[in-house]
């Protein structure tokens, strides 16, 4: 219930307006999110490079509401590229297709990141489509599919376990190729969509797990890019110590390779196992959001974790 009001209020334009005026709601933001500017995110990805970290970083922002907000993002993300190769951070990006004006017009949003992706392909980079709620998954694919299509073969994907669907996508884009980030889900689905059970959802998150790792080997296991630009085709993201246990245990029982299997965290959260995994000798990947667009982003984090909720409310009190 506390979760689904939520996810609710991440998207209620009327809560926006009020909590963002609180400064204590960008002061506790701030766990979360690198800063307002590429500058503030260029250096947390170099502190976390120099911990032997992976970043993959996201200029915040979704739904927009009209052409010109939609051509802004990707003229944006085409200057963010540009940079991170001027200054050479060991770091992917990662974007939503509502960023780019999905939810308007798809040829607009297939132009955007036709012209994105070419050019971080330039640079050896491959950028992550992150997965949003259920209406959006077939026109994801779809993207992904037509990218393909015309010979841009530099983009990953995302998929959720809670959703019914995604073994029977996984199956179709992991044979075209994808690279594939797995996580739990941050949306407010109905049950005929996905599992309303904890339980069910970690059971197919594991299932999941493990049939990505039987694609990857049987494609060769291709290792995690040393520069940090382009991760395995297996990216595990999750923080549930339980999930890389098992993620773990099945890529040993088959021989999957550890540079092969990477785990991807959020910035904010859980930096002791984020470090605990690199001194095993796995990459380890942070997701290092930034922009002013924060809001929305904020809220799932809370929705996701109590303890994020907790900390939130603390610094509410404190004032």
């Amino acid at each position: 219930m506390l979760r689904a009001l939520l996810i609710y209020l991440s998207k209620a334009t009327w809560a926006r307006r009020i909590v963002t005026g609180w400064r204590f709601a960008r002061r506790s933001a701030s766990r979360f999110i690198a800063g307002d500017t590429f500058d503030e995110a260029l250096e947390k990805i170099q502190s976390l490079n120099e911990e032997g970290l992976f970043a993959t970083l996201d200029h915040l922002g979704e739904n927009v509401t009209n052409t010109e907000e939609a051509h802004k993002a990707a003229k944006e993300y085409i200057e963010i590229l540009d940079r991170m190769e001027e200054v050479g951070i060991k770091s992917n990006v990662s974007l939503k297709l509502t960023q780019l004006g999905l939810e308007l017009d798809f040829d607009l949003c297939f132009d955007s990141m036709k012209r994105i992706a070419s050019r971080a392909a330039e640079y050896g980079i491959m950028v992550r489509m992150d997965i949003e709620d259920s209406p959006t998954v077939d026109r994801t694919i779809l993207m992904f599919q037509k990218l393909r299509e015309v010979g841009v073969t530099n983009v990953g994907m995302a998929f959720q376990s809670y959703l019914y669907r995604s073994e029977a996508d996984l199956k179709v884009v992991l044979p075209q190729g994808a690279h594939i980030r797995l996580c739990k889900g941050a949306y407010n689905e109905p049950p005929d969509v996905a599992f309303p059970r904890k339980a069910d959802v970690d059971a197919n998150f594991d299932k999941l797990t493990a049939l990505i790792i039987d694609s990857a080997l049987a494609d060769g296991a291709e290792p995690a890019d040393p520069n940090g630009k382009v991760p395995p085709v297996t990216a595990i993201g999750t923080h549930d110590e339980k999930r890389i246990a098992y993620a773990k245990r099945y890529a040993e029982q088959v021989n999957f390779p550890q540079r092969a299997l990477e785990f991807q965290m959020l910035l904010g959260i859980r930096s002791d196992l984020q470090k605990a995994l690199v001194k095993m000798g796995y990459p380890v990947r942070i997701y290092v959001p930034f922009g002013t667009e924060w809001y929305p982003y904020f809220v799932r984090r809370l929705a996701e974790r109590p303890a994020n909720l907790w900390f939130f409310l603390s610094n509410f009190f404190r004032g």
